[in-house]
């Protein structure tokens, strides 16, 4: 049932929703979703309070630990 149609079933109990049956394909999406979401929530708090650097510096820090790995 669940897989032919991607959907969601909701449990109820007295009329009350009590379990949520999910495919497990979109159950997968909604937490990568919610893992992207919490992402961008980090970052944009990290640039609130001035906890950046500029693109080319971060990449010229990788070059440099990338390099002194490979010694």
């Amino acid at each position: 049932m669940l897989d032919d149609n991607q959907g969601t079933v909701i449990i109820t109990q007295n009329g009350e929703a009590k379990v949520v049956v999910q495919n497990i394909q979109v159950y997968e999406e909604t937490q990568e979703s919610l893992a992207l979401l919490k992402l961008l929530a980090q970052s944009s708090s990290n640039l609130d309070k001035g906890k950046f650097k500029p693109a080319d510096k971060s990449f010229s820090d990788l070059r440099k630990r990338i390099g002194k790995s490979n010694r």
